[in-house]
Order: structure tokens, then sequence, then C-alpha cells
């Protein structure tokens, strides 16, 4: 298996993770106010980051990579966190799951504008294939309309491709896993002064799957899931990995069904089965990669 299948693999692992933000956030949302669940998600990824670190007796990153890891942090620990979760107070998880299937798209384009990959134009043309199959499904499952959850939702898609490219690019130096550290590390003492100002005393009373919601949300796709995701950009290339986020909106379809019992079609199935067929044939497609 050479490096680019290994990093689609390895990547996979991550969107898994990933793919469950949408329906845990909307389970969250019912008990805790959406800042508090940002914030506060970050503060304790933020710790067990710092633990991890102390543990690991990483080194401190260069002045230069500080301030990318500031990057990764403005799109990955504040900016998704905080559109998505705020876009859950009002749309479906179902909803948000379609929108985001942009993402790969949008990691691609950003990867090629930041790091100088050059995908193909077989590449570019299954990429596009893939975002209209995505946006086409969106259209027949919601008419069309844009509203202030869809512009909610893409910003925090945007948001964290901006993480992810950076993060990806980064971790081509840096072990993965303390790029996603350092970059929660950073933003700790924000995250645990906000979450403590917005917590709320009858918070203590909320129900067991409140918390295991809130647990989940900062432990795996704000701290593990990353291990996995940018270990697997960085071995694979940001435009290959990256495709493999089309796969993601049909995972959170999947596990909306099983924890908030929305419906999964015939029509969610055939359109998942179209998105993984472009995956598989963007997977065949030329991308130049600058050398490390």
């Amino acid at each position: 298996m050479n490096n680019e299948s290994k990093g689609m693999l390895i990547g996979f692992i991550g969107i898994l993770i990933f793919s469950l933000t949408l329906p845990v956030s909307k389970i969250a949302v019912l008990s805790f106010d959406p800042y508090f669940i940002a914030f506060g998600r970050a503060a304790l990824a933020g710790l067990v980051a710092l633990a991890y670190l102390l543990f690991k007796e990483e080194a401190m990153p260069s002045k230069v990579d500080l301030v990318k890891c500031g990057v990764i942090a403005l799109g990955v620990v504040f900016g998704f966190p905080i559109f998505t979760t705020v876009a859950m107070t009002q749309g479906s998880s179902s909803h948000g799951a379609v929108i985001l299937g942009m993402m790969p798209l949008a990691t691609t384009v950003i990867g090629v504008i930041r790091f100088k990959e050059r995908p193909s134009l077989g590449f570019w043309l299954v990429s596009l294939l893939g975002a209209a199959i995505v946006m086409t499904y969106a259209v027949i499952k919601n008419a069309g309309g844009f509203t202030r959850v869809d512009i909610l939702l893409v910003l925090g898609g945007i948001s964290a491709c901006i993480g992810y490219v950076e993060g990806g690019e980064l971790s081509r130096k840096m072990n993965p896993r303390a790029v996603i550290s350092w970059a929660l590390v950073i933003s700790l003492p924000i995250n645990l002064v906000v979450a403590y100002y917005l917590f709320d005393q009858a918070y203590t009373s909320a129900g067991s799957a409140a918390w295991l919601s809130f647990i989940y949300l900062s432990l795996f796709p704000m701290f593990l899931g990353f291990f996995f995701w940018y270990e697997g950009l960085a071995m694979g290339g940001i435009a290959r990995v990256s495709q493999v986020q089309l796969i993601q909106p049909f995972c959170t379809l999947l596990a909306a069904s099983v924890l908030l019992g929305d419906s999964l079609t015939w029509t969610n199935l055939l359109f998942a089965a179209l998105v993984v067929s472009t995956v598989i044939l963007g997977k065949k497609m030329l991308v130049k990669r600058s050398p490390s």
C-alpha cells in the first residue's frame, strides 16, 4: 500500500470521528448554551492536550510554527465549533451534513492556493463532480433555499478547511498529534475564561446524555480525530486525502438516523454511492505535491 492509500485510510478514521459532530452537537444544545459548548469543549480538549504534551515531552515549536498553530486554532478550535454549534440550535444535523459536503472541494482549493499543490484537470473535474452531486442532493432535500443556518454552516466549513490545510501541511514536519495539541494549548487561556464565564449552575443537573455528548465533542472531534486526520493529510497530500470528506455527509446522515431517529432513505443511499464513486475515481487522478 503506497503513502496516498495509507493517508486516505488513516484520514477516513478521522472523518468517521468527525461525522458524529453535528448529531452529537444537536443533543448537547438541548441542555447547554451553544457558546458554552464551543468554548467548553475546547477548554477540556486543551487540558487533555496539555497533559499529552507534558507526558510526551514535546519540544516547543518555532515562532513560525506557533503562528501556524494559531491559524489552525482560529479555524478548528474557534471557527468551526462556534459556527456549527450555533447552527445546530436551529437547523438539523441532516441538513448540516449536506451543506458541509462542499468541504472537500474547499479544502482542495485552499490547499492549492496556500501550498501550491497542483491537481490535474481530471482531478478538478472529479472534485467538481463530487461537489455537484452533494449540492444536487442539498437542492432535492431542501428545495434549494439558503438560510441563516446555511450561512453559519458554510462559514464553519470554510473555517475548518483553513485549519485542515494548515494543520495537514505542518504535520509533514511535525508530529501530527503535537500540531493539534499546540493549537489547543495556545488557545486554552481564552477557552477557560470564556467557558467559566458562560457556565450556568443549572448545567450540573443536566442529564447523562448531555454530558456524554459534551465529553465526546471535547475529546474526539476536537482532539483525537485530528490525530488521524492530520497524519492522513500529511501522508497522502491535502488535495488527495481531502476527498475522503465527501463520505462524511453520509456518515453523518447514518449517525443522525441512529442517534436522533432521522430517516435514512433510498435517496440518501443512492447519493452516498455516487459520492463514494467520485472518491474512488479521484484517487486515480494525478496530483503533484511540493517537496516536504
